[in-house]
């Protein structure tokens, strides 16, 4: 069976799927979007995407398309419909078609909603985290609200752009402080030279990473001290260990940026030991 999306009230084949022309999320990307990790056809963290999504409706002032149980069912058939045992479900939510104009439709228009799933080969992602990959660093130049999951990601995309061209898995953005904010569509850690574990705090704006709240209980569960505080590039350099988390990468081990080496160039032990706590218990919990 070819793979299926849900877009608006109805599923069609993936090739077939489509939005009108003046939808508000291809036009000016008034939109957000939300993924799930998927582990044996069950979403990961879900509360926690489910939570996060309707917030960034609620801060962009788009309607919900239906209720959070009538979604749960759209989520879940669709994921069953393309057979995804391991692998995102990615929905996205816009404010609507309507003639192109700047200001919110008047009256409104109902939202657009759009569910897609596909497969993810697990054991390719899980040799690249026993390998380990590189970062670059790019300038922070996103606008001043990414705690909202917008579709408006073009700074993202040059950011990995960037990367890849560099032979780079990831990029992260620098504040004018010198400081790492996050990256392209990860967190960014560290554990520095003293050994405490580091991530940049929500109050400076960055994206409110569901896999980055649930992997602080997580260590701190395991006894690993973890300080919401930032970090300068030069302090990345220096740590013993690095990674990134995100729904679609879990706990990556970063062993350089900017071709600087990190530790001994190799997955470091608290980064391997949150990467199979955190799948151990997202997979255990997925719903």
């Amino acid at each position: 069976m070819s793979r299926q999306a849900y877009v608006n009230g109805h599923f069609y084949a993936h090739g077939d799927a489509m939005v009108h022309v003046e939808d508000r999320g291809f036009q000016f990307a008034d939109g957000v979007y939300e993924v799930w990790a998927v582990f044996d056809g069950k979403l990961a963290d879900f509360k926690g995407h489910m939570d996060r999504l309707e917030r960034s409706l609620d801060e962009l002032r788009i309607d919900r398309p239906m209720s959070r149980a009538a979604l749960t069912n759209v989520l879940r058939e669709t994921v069953r419909r393309n057979r995804v045992r391991d692998g995102l479900c990615y929905i996205q939510i816009t404010r609507g078609q309507a003639r192109r104009d700047h200001p919110f439709p008047d009256p409104p228009v109902a939202p657009s909603l759009i569910v897609t799933s596909r497969s993810v080969d697990q054991a390719s992602a899980a040799a690249k985290a026993l390998k380990g990959v590189a970062v670059v660093t790019v300038p922070e130049t996103r606008w001043a609200r990414c705690d909202i999951k917008s579709v408006a990601l073009l700074p993202n995309i040059l950011a990995k752009q960037a990367a890849k061209e560099k032979g780079a898995a990831e990029a992260w953005f620098v504040d004018d402080l010198g400081l790492v904010t996050e990256g392209s569509s990860t967190n960014a850690w560290i554990v520095d030279s003293e050994g405490v574990l580091r991530t940049r705090d929500t109050n400076a704006n960055i994206l409110r990473g569901i896999t980055r709240h649930n992997l602080i209980d997580l260590a701190h569960e395991a006894g690993i001290e973890v300080s919401q505080r930032p970090f300068s590039v030069e302090e990345a350099k220096q740590a013993k260990e690095a990674f990134f988390t995100a729904a679609s990468a879990f706990v990556m081990p970063v062993i350089s940026v900017d071709g600087t080496k990190i530790g001994d160039g190799k997955p470091g032990p608290i980064t391997s030991k949150l990467r199979t706590i955190y799948l151990e218990n997202a997979r255990s919990a997925a719903v």
